[in-house]
């Protein structure tokens, strides 16, 4: 029997399609803390840490677009592109954002604002590449939801889940008035959305964060 290493499982996901796809290690975690850059001119910066505090994910939000546009990378150097968050769309509260793979440039899946609901409380629904639904992003308390809305330093908790009611995630927003940082933990060592998108869910709400309307 080999002896336990500490690190994550074996990085193969299967997910919704029958090709499996190996992941870069820094997906492999199954709880991350998102940083969003307390001071920043321009754009947006956030560094998200595993567990133990290393640095898994530095991404960087880009300036002067009309379209919203995160680039997502294994490290500070930004030495390879693992993830892109784009919408096509303008100003737009039912915005779609799609994700792709940045090696392969693949689409991994996308994620759409319910923009009425989110009014009141934010949902968001997940797709698979072929637009299929496949999980809904969505605030977990509505009286807390209103209460973010009215008094801003109110933190939001988002739940994850499968198109079938499984819980997938949770993302827990951590009180701190300067800097924003959320908390992700992912509910199964396999879970039934390919971890990418679970990690771009967490980059963008930190990116656009309490914009409902």
């Amino acid at each position: 029997m080999t002896p336990s290493t500490g690190q994550p499982p074996a990085n193969r996901y299967l997910g919704t399609m029958t090709q499996s796809v190996t992941l870069h290690p820094s997906f492999l975690h199954d709880h991350y803390l998102v940083r969003r850059k307390f001071w920043r001119v321009f754009g947006g910066e956030f560094r998200v840490f595993d567990r133990s505090g290393a640095l898994v994910f530095f991404s960087e939000q880009a300036a002067f677009r009309l379209r919203e546009d995160f680039r997502v990378y294994p490290d500070e150097r930004q030495s390879e592109e693992l993830l892109s968050i784009k919408t096509e769309q303008i100003i737009d509260l039912a915005a779609t954002f799609k994700v792709h793979d940045g090696p392969t440039g693949k689409l991994i899946g996308s994620l759409k604002r319910k923009a009425l609901k989110s009014l009141v409380k934010d949902e968001w629904t997940i797709f698979d590449p072929t637009g299929m639904e496949i999980g809904l992003v969505a605030e977990e308390n509505l009286a807390l939801a209103l209460l973010s809305r009215l008094i801003g330093l109110i933190p939001q908790s988002f739940v994850i889940t499968s198109h079938g009611g499984t819980k997938v995630a949770e993302i827990r927003q951590q009180f701190n008035p300067f800097i924003l940082k959320n908390q992700l933990t992912i509910a199964s060592p396999k879970p039934p959305i390919d971890r990418r998108l679970i990690v771009a869910t967490v980059i963008l709400l930190a990116g656009i964060e309490r914009r409902q309307g």
